[in-house]
């Protein structure tokens, strides 16, 4: 009997591709009923909270935390406002990508890596010009012993996003922090998702309960009692553009609070919030 000749490789291709799209479909199933069940019941927690939380178990063997979930409308309309009006002034409009501003963003990234780059060859040439000059004037003894690696300054890129608030809350909730085209695809697709599944008034509320305003202070109640000493709901105007203008940078801004960066920025976003309109 004669035997059944085996399949291809063009066969076995397309059987790989399909098994990797069915994955595909299925992750993205996966995180439309999660999504849908945040319509119904608060989310306890996000993936960038759960990875923020284990480091500061490794890195200080316990956990400070402060977050309380508070309703929307035990919000401030001043904090809505204001994180509008700081993170994305066409939250309300939108369809929860502003591909302008992607573009924007992408291409001061590729200048500060660019930038980064000829310092850090600079830098590099510099070490090895000392590392030269320290071993032509050193004793002969020195001079035989094998050279140490002189430990290079390494200059890191200031990269931005460029992302919606929509954006942020889609990476927060499902993803990790690494800078990938892959993980940016799923980020917008799972945007697009939060968008037509929660609408914006829903994802603003996740938003401002779940964000991070310093090290294991996450949630607008939190930030309000942390540095106010005050509910979120009775947040005034400069208070809310102070907290608003903290989002960027949580951690580095919790430790100059009366920064003239800080001041003026939040002056800034206070003269915006009344044009912000509230979805």
């Amino acid at each position: 009997m004669a035997r059944k000749p085996a399949p291809g490789w063009r066969s076995t291709l397309w059987r790989v591709l399909a098994l990797l799209l069915l994955a595909a479909l299925s992750l993205q199933l996966y995180f439309a009923a999660r999504i849908a069940l945040m319509a119904l019941l608060d989310p306890q927690s996000t993936t960038f909270e759960r990875s923020e939380a284990w480091r500061l178990l490794v890195e200080k063997q316990r956990i400070d935390w402060r977050q309380d979930w508070v309703d929307d409308a035990r919000l401030s309309a001043h904090l809505k406002r204001a994180v509008i009006a700081s993170e994305d002034a066409g939250f309300a409009d939108h369809s929860g990508v502003e591909w302008d501003a992607i573009e924007k963003a992408w291409e001061k990234n590729k200048r500060a890596e660019a930038a980064a780059e000829r310092r850090n060859a600079q830098l590099a040439q510099q070490a090895e010009r000392q590392a030269a000059r320290q071993s032509k004037g050193g004793n002969p003894a020195k001079a035989a012993a094998p050279a140490t690696p002189a430990v290079k300054p390494k200059v890191e890129p200031k990269l931005i996003g460029g992302s919606t608030i929509s954006q942020q809350l889609a990476k927060n909730l499902f993803l990790s922090g690494e800078r990938t085209a892959l993980r940016k695809v799923q980020e917008i697709v799972l945007t697009y998702e939060l968008e037509l599944i929660l609408g914006k008034r829903r994802m603003l509320e996740i938003y401002l309960n779940h964000v991070e305003w310093g090290e294991g202070v996450f949630g607008a109640q939190a930030a309000s009692r942390h540095y106010f000493r005050t509910d979120a709901a009775q947040l005034g105007p400069a208070q809310a553009a102070r907290l608003a203008v903290m989002l960027p940078a949580p951690k580095r801004f919790e430790k100059t609070p009366g920064s003239p960066y800080l001041a003026g920025r939040s002056a800034t976003i206070q003269a915006r919030m009344g044009a912000v309109a509230l979805p």
